[in-house]
């Protein structure tokens, strides 16, 4: 009998990661014109079905609408309330759920596909026949109420609600914050408007992944696919603030620590700086370890947590770094945070480290195609961004051969100092620099 003992001594072979590909994903159109992605695989006889809206705050004409409507329509139907969907869904062990982002609805199914004849007509039902009771708009205000009197007690909430309206203009979509008074103003009429504006038209997109058959394909348009679609109203105005970029200082409640962020303006993923912004980003602050974590939080020991984050949104989007320290290291650690930028600028990511952040990268593609939900995932980025079919091929490509040279010019374009923000909240030894 052969020996098979494995050696622990002995570590697993490294190996490059040779191919990263989205799997093929099969596009239909129910009979009212809805389009659908499809992706039927899995070893599992589960599926997820999400629609997507176009009903973000780019389309709201009024201040919370878009959040309240999607965070409301899973609270009952006119046929049913909010306690009757909740025992159905935990009947069949199904999951519903209302993701809001600020440009998107969504409204997620996660079901066992055998249940799929009771649970598509239900899908439906909430889509299409919201009560929005107004018992339900008051606890909703209520929560947020109480929810943001918590979070406008935290720093880091702070200072984050602080740099995006700096960023895009607190009067704009992507600007503004939310407000108690805002909260209260919002009205059932405001929701109707909003949801009847903004859902159930020609621009929504229905996700399908999982196991899925033929029956299924069926009965989907014979629920969803009979829904009567609009024409997608135009969204608002997208204008955005030119104001110059200023360091500030926002004093909080006395605490321990101060939050620090430092950000800018930048652009959606169709900009074609986006791929390689995206590798610079993760070797400065975007994963644990980047240049940030390695010198202030292993070298220096000024935080815990220091990161920089990149979020395109459809219209726009933003870079911004983000920290929460002690109050004695605020000015040493902005100090790191530029001089890590100021490298970025002048000299070139050696071999080693460009390498392992590549791999690390394709890795983390790997992870997220692992599945057909996230797969899918994936590709929900890529559609409702109008992105074209090889964009994710292109990514790939561009975290697999990106030369120093260019991320140097990146970082020279976009790094510059006087182009950013910062803002510290907290109080703070000194005067902030």
């Amino acid at each position: 009998m052969p020996n098979t003992q494995v050696n622990r001594t002995v570590p697993p072979t490294i190996r490059a990661i040779d191919q990263v590909a989205l799997p093929t994903i099969e596009s239909l159109t129910l009979d009212n014109g809805l389009r659908v992605k499809l992706l039927n695989s899995g070893t599992q006889d589960v599926m997820k079905l999400e629609l997507v809206v176009q009903a973000g705050r780019p389309f709201e004409q009024k201040r919370l609408a878009s959040r309240t409507t999607i965070g409301l329509l899973k609270e009952g139907t006119t046929k049913r309330s909010s306690a009757d969907l909740a025992e159905l869904l935990d009947f069949y062990g199904a999951s519903l759920s209302s993701p809001f982002s600020l440009d998107t609805g969504h409204l997620v199914l996660y079901s066992l596909t055998k249940h799929s004849e009771k649970l598509l007509p239900l899908f439906t039902e909430i889509l299409t026949m919201p009560a929005f009771p107004e018992k339900e708009l008051k606890a909703f205000v209520q929560r947020n109420q109480q929810r943001l009197k918590v979070d406008l007690s935290k720093e880091d909430i702070v200072a984050y609600r602080a740099i995006s309206a700096y960023i895009f203009g607190s009067e704009t979509p992507y600007g503004y914050n939310s407000t108690a008074d805002m909260y209260a103003a919002i009205a059932r009429e405001d929701i109707l408007a909003h949801y009847q504006r903004n859902y159930l038209t020609d621009s929504s997109l229905l996700l399908v992944s999982g196991r899925v058959s033929d029956h299924f394909l069926r009965l989907m348009n014979q629920t969803l696919g009979q829904i009567n679609l609009t024409s997608s109203p135009k969204m608002r105005g997208m204008t955005i603030s030119n104001a110059p970029p200023e360091s500030l200082h926002l004093p909080h409640e006395e605490g321990l620590q101060s939050a620090i962020r430092i950000g800018k303006r930048l652009f959606s993923r169709q900009h074609p700086d986006y791929p390689g912004m995206f590798v610079l980003n993760t070797i400065l602050g975007g994963y644990f370890g980047s240049r940030l974590m390695a010198n202030i939080r292993e070298d220096k020991g000024y935080t815990y947590n220091i990161y920089s984050s990149l979020d395109p949104l459809k219209y726009d989007g933003y870079f911004y770094v983000g920290t929460e320290v002690g109050n004695a290291f605020v000015q040493p650690t902005i100090k790191e945070i530029y001089q890590e930028m100021n490298v970025l600028q002048q000299d070139l990511v050696d071999d080693e480290e460009l390498d392992m952040v590549k791999n690390y990268l394709l890795g983390t593609f790997l992870m997220n195609l692992d599945g057909p939900f996230n797969a899918m995932d994936v590709y929900k980025s890529l559609v409702y961004n109008d992105l074209p079919s090889d964009y994710f091929e292109q990514l790939v490509d561009t975290v697999r051969y990106i030369s120093a040279e260019k991320l140097r010019d990146l970082a020279q374009r976009h790094f510059q100092r006087e182009s950013l923000w910062q803002v510290v909240v907290g109080s703070v030894a000194d005067e902030v620099k």
